[in-house]
């Protein structure tokens, strides 16, 4: 099937990053937005900025905000208007509706708990029982099954073939949109080229690699740069409370970002704005030194 959205002009950089607003911005988000907006700005593209706002349980009011005001404080500035997850919906709908009319997804009815019972892994229990949409979610049928591909950081990455062939839930029992429907729907809606993010979202980029074949798009290229990972071996992220970024030193705390990304330092740039450190990184910034490895643990005393 052809998902009816815009096709992507050939050569032209567009990249993006696309917190939650379930917390505010914390170092390894921080570490992903600058990696994500210097390598759009050293192949002379677009940045873009996302709110993935579509699990209202899980926001924390006013986050959006103080996200974006977080992201103009460390000088990294947007191209083009903040696209609001919230505001999507129509398009995911449409999706959906395709899908239905190719048959390609179907309800399903079967809870975490019995998954665990039967592995762990969804293994096609509902497809062909004809639920109703009645207390059932919609999961689209994986035909594709894609499980490896190249990574600019992480290079050839493999992914367990049993998660890689599973067909994802795309629209929740609770009536909430599935991060794998709107995050891709969004990148061809966008017409995003280029996806610079953290390595935990390896594995759901096979399902995405996927669903983009589903929906006839080019896939965006991917890079998956470090997670940033406490002595404790929690990552750092909102649901372990990650604690936010100081926005009063923005200076030493981009110093230490880039010193994270395996990046060499000038002495005297902490003594620079926001601004002038973000440009220096444009011509400097070298990806080759970005560390290969998953994760890297990082001192508490960082924040």
């Amino acid at each position: 099937m052809k998902l009816a959205l815009p096709e992507r002009p050939q050569g032209n950089y567009r990249g993006r990053f696309a917190p939650s607003p379930s917390g505010l911005l914390h170092f390894g988000s921080l570490v992903t937005a600058l990696a994500s907006y210097l390598h759009a700005k050293q192949n002379h593209g677009q940045w873009l900025v996302r709110i993935e706002d579509i699990d209202p349980p899980r926001e924390q009011a006013g986050a959006s905000e103080a996200i974006l005001k977080t992201l103009e404080t460390y000088g990294l500035y947007w191209d083009e208007q903040v696209l609001y997850q919230s505001q999507q919906s129509n398009y995911y709908l449409d999706a959906l509706s395709q899908l239905k009319a190719e048959h390609l997804s179907y309800y399903c009815q079967c809870t975490r708990a019995q998954i665990k019972q039967r592995g762990g892994i969804y293994d096609g229990h509902c497809k062909l029982l004809n639920h109703s949409k009645h207390n059932s979610a919609i999961r689209y049928i994986n035909h594709y099954k894609i499980n490896q591909f190249n990574d600019l950081f992480q290079g050839r990455v493999e992914i367990d073939n049993k998660l890689a062939s599973e067909d994802c839930i795309l629209f929740r029992k609770d009536g909430l949109f599935a991060y794998q429907l709107a995050v891709v729907v969004d990148d061809i809606y966008q017409q995003i080229s280029h996806i610079i993010r953290g390595c935990d979202l390896l594995e759901p980029s096979a399902r995405q690699l996927s669903l983009f074949a589903t929906f006839g798009h080019q896939p965006p290229v991917l890079g998956h740069i470090p997670l940033a990972i406490t002595e404790q071996g929690y990552k750092l992220s909102k649901q372990n409370k990650a604690p936010a970024i100081n926005n009063l030193r923005p200076q030493s705390v981009l110093i230490q970002a880039l010193q994270f990304l395996g990046q060499s330092v000038e002495t005297g740039l902490e003594d620079l704005s926001p601004e002038e450190i973000v440009a220096w990184s444009v011509k400097n910034f070298q990806f080759t030194a970005i560390p290969k490895q998953q994760e890297i643990v990082i001192n508490h005393s960082i924040f």
